[in-house]
């Protein structure tokens, strides 16, 4: 989560911005559970302090700003972590983990959650409070701002929610809310100073303070030595721009960069183990799938999306789609997060299963469109292979390729089949936010009352192995008749030079120790 300073030629001058990136709702997962400190032992030998590290990420352009709470690409959240924080952050389990917030409590009902502020300062020696936290996300949440945060926030209700005193915090929320807690940890949900209304030269509470930053091109950060957290081991640390992926692992292989974010699966094959770079897998770091529509034909009859749940062959997706970087998904979100329903049996490829539910109901001979885009690594190459998988179940898929700038806006309420990627996220989120009748991102359209009355128990339940047993009925339900065919979980894929150490290899994308730059040092 942390960075640092300084301005190159090289950022001038190599790395261009030619182009924007995925954004961070695109990629996701979860892992074994390990975060914050522990992850400085994957480093080998004793931190070294003192150095500037050169991150090269693909970036936003000319348009780019500081401001955290605007932040959509995966290099904004880079940088956001390294200037602020949040009240909490996800584990690589997905569950939130305390961050500015030292600890949290609710009340009986549920519906109010005593936040208690850890001791932080922001750059400027002022220290953090809870009005600043306030102020903060009062901010996101202002109808006439656009910030991605809002819809995570909305089950607060801020008019009411108060400053117990400068370390203490109460929220009064619209209705019980069991897992509060992850809106803490929301994404684009930093704190700032409580008079913050420009980011030209920020101000925030992170391990980095502002040097300089030319959009498009770099941000420069130098050391916080009085983080709360501990002054990280480097002096200083550079985000610079590289739009295309050849252009990150070209400057990585000639020494212009020290840390390459998102490399592709060919490109980790073709350095992996030559000693020139070192790659690191961040296991199950995306959802990969594809969405059914279950409020039309022909994926309105549930026997026809089971039947496309036993056509697909994820082993050969997962192979041929991601050159195997990656594990097997089983038509279930979030495969190693908390709550995950690990015990449902893994799904196969059954043809002949798939060919007499069609029959059933009625679609022998069926042919259907199946939307993609280059929109993400994989889509178009997975589409592909379903392709020639459908055929063998007598299914006609059409493959249309469209618009990768306009796609995730274009499926959401367009076609009946599509290309699906996920962001990291934790289970609860994925729910509320994809599969109730007034989710605003319900892809899949699905929508049925007894679902969202089991999901609002959960939330209404304190002891959490009865609430993990709701989600094993919800999970169930969409194993068996949802809308959402998870074929794989992808790696997320960086490297380093040589001479980087306390690159976390557990933290997916989007957890707490991705990106956490204030843990890692210069050999």
């Amino acid at each position: 989560m942390n960075d640092r300073h300084r301005q190159t030629g090289f950022a001038r001058r190599t790395i261009l911005a030619a182009g924007a990136a995925g954004t961070l709702a695109l990629a996701t997962g979860c892992g074994t559970g390990k975060t914050g400190a522990s992850d400085a032992k994957e480093g080998t030998g004793t931190p070294k302090p003192g150095g500037r590290l050169r991150a090269a990420f693909a970036g936003g352009g000319a348009a780019e700003t500081l401001d955290p709470h605007a932040a959509n690409l995966f290099v904004d959240a880079a940088r956001a972590k390294a200037l602020f924080d949040k009240l909490a952050d996800f584990g690589a389990d997905l569950a939130p983990v305390p961050r500015l917030a030292e600890r949290w409590e609710p009340n009986e009902t549920l519906d109010t959650w005593r936040i208690t502020l850890r001791k932080a300062a922001f750059h400027d020696g002022r220290p953090v409070t809870a009005e600043d936290v306030l102020y903060s996300y009062r901010r996101i949440a202002d109808p006439k701002g656009t910030f991605r945060a809002k819809a995570s926030l909305e089950p607060i209700d801020l008019s009411a929610s108060r400053a117990v005193d400068a370390s203490t915090v109460e929220f009064r929320l619209k209705r019980p809310y069991a897992e509060f807690p992850n809106t803490l940890a929301a994404f684009g949900a930093y704190i700032v100073p409580k008079d913050a209304a420009s980011f030209d030269r920020p101000v925030g509470s992170g391990p980095f303070a502002f040097v300089s930053f030319t959009p498009g091109s770099s941000l420069l950060v130098k050391r916080n030595e009085a983080y709360w957290e501990g002054a990280p081991h480097l002096d200083e640390l550079e985000f610079v721009i590289a739009a295309e992926e050849s252009a990150r692992v070209s400057a990585l292989l000639g020494g212009q960069v020290d840390y390459a974010h998102e490399l592709t699966p060919a490109s980790a094959r073709a350095h992996e183990g030559k000693g020139r770079i070192q790659v690191v897998r961040l296991p199950g770091s995306a959802m990969q799938g594809f969405v059914m529509k279950t409020d039309r034909p022909p994926f309105d009859d549930k026997r026809v999306r089971q039947a496309f749940f036993l056509i697909a062959d994820r082993k050969e997706l997962l192979d041929g789609a991601l050159s195997g970087a990656g594990e097997m998904g089983n038509d279930l979100f979030g495969k190693g997060c908390q709550y995950y329903a690990a015990g449902l049996p893994q799904r196969t490829q059954d043809l002949e299963r798939a060919r007499a539910l069609l029959k059933e109901a009625g679609a022998e001979g069926l042919k259907v469109t199946l939307d993609t885009a280059p929109a993400a690594t994989g889509f178009v190459e997975a589409a592909g292979i379903f392709k020639e998988q459908a055929a063998k179940a007598g299914v006609t898929v059409e493959v249309k390729v469209g618009n990768k700038d306009t796609y995730w806006k274009d499926i959401l309420s367009g076609g009946t089949f599509a290309s699906y990627r996920s962001g990291a996220m934790p289970i609860e989120s994925h729910i509320s936010q994809r599969l109730l009748t007034g989710s605003t991102t319900n892809a899949t359209k699905w929508q049925h009352k007894d679902f969202d009355d089991l999901y609002q128990q959960a939330q209404c339940t304190r002891d959490e192995k009865e609430r993990a047993a709701l989600y094993e009925r919800m999970q169930r339900r969409l194993h068996d008749e949802g809308g959402f065919l998870i074929w794989g979980f992808a790696d997320w894929i960086v490297a380093t030079s040589p001479k980087v150490r306390g690159v976390s290899k557990t933290a997916p994308a989007n957890t707490l120790d991705w990106a956490r730059f204030d843990r890692t040092w210069l050999a």
